[in-house]
């Protein structure tokens, strides 16, 4: 089990990887848009510093920003040959009919690809069989649909095992810190979470109070 971080702001990538848990980090463009204007390689490029300064080399997703497929091709040679330093670079490509397409084209060239926004059981096999590296589906967007997110992950993650898939699953679109747990439940593989749940994934006012009996009890014995 994994989590990446799903931020693309650098002071909240930071403080993952600072404290050990982070395996990765998934951005897109409208992450990137939340982010201070700027010239968008070089902000890559600061986050790529980042995870180097805590460790090795660590996936890292960036997302084409077109809908042409052509240029989907285009700008994902592109990344790959201006970060061609990291070798953990994954371009995130959409799910889709033509998208398959381009997974294929950029798979052919031995470039990671992370296969997004996939709602459904059938995108994701589809994914999986055009060869992505990384098929994410989306979970709190898959229950809005009025789908069960958890028993789609796991028929998911049951058909990889059982057909040999060599796919990794992500889930994403985490709104809940129960969602986080229920992905691991269903065997996702990954799970990129946005840092506003990090300090909720280790909170408990149980624990709180607890570790605040251990240490009054102590200080009494002292006296």
């Amino acid at each position: 089990m994994k989590i990446f971080v799903d931020s693309a702001n650098l002071e909240e990538i930071e403080e993952a990887f600072k404290r050990g848990f982070a395996s990765g980090v998934t951005t897109n463009p409208s992450i990137l848009s939340r982010e201070k204007k700027c010239d968008f390689k070089e902000h890559i490029r600061k986050i790529i510093d980042i995870i180097r300064k805590y460790g090795p080399d660590r996936p890292l997703s960036v997302e084409v920003f077109t809908l042409d497929p052509k240029q989907m091709v285009v700008q994902a040679e592109d990344f790959v040959k201006q970060f061609s330093d990291y070798k953990e670079l994954y371009i995130k490509v959409p799910i889709g009919w033509d998208e398959l397409w381009v997974i294929h084209q950029l798979r052919q060239k031995e470039i990671k690809i992370n296969c997004t926004c996939c709602m459904s059981f059938n995108q994701a096999v589809m994914a999986a069989l055009a060869d992505s590296n990384f098929v994410s589906l989306f979970a709190g967007r898959i229950r809005d649909g009025g789908y069960d997110a958890f028993q789609i992950i796991k028929q998911t993650k049951d058909a990889f095992r059982e057909g040999g898939m060599r796919s990794e699953i992500i889930v994403g679109s985490i709104r809940h810190i129960m969602d986080v747990n229920q992905a691991f439940q269903a065997g996702a593989d990954i799970v990129t979470v946005p840092p506003k749940f990090f300090r909720p994934l280790v909170k408990n006012l149980k624990t709180d109070e607890v570790v605040k009996q251990f240490v009054t009890d102590f200080a009494n014995w002292l006296k």
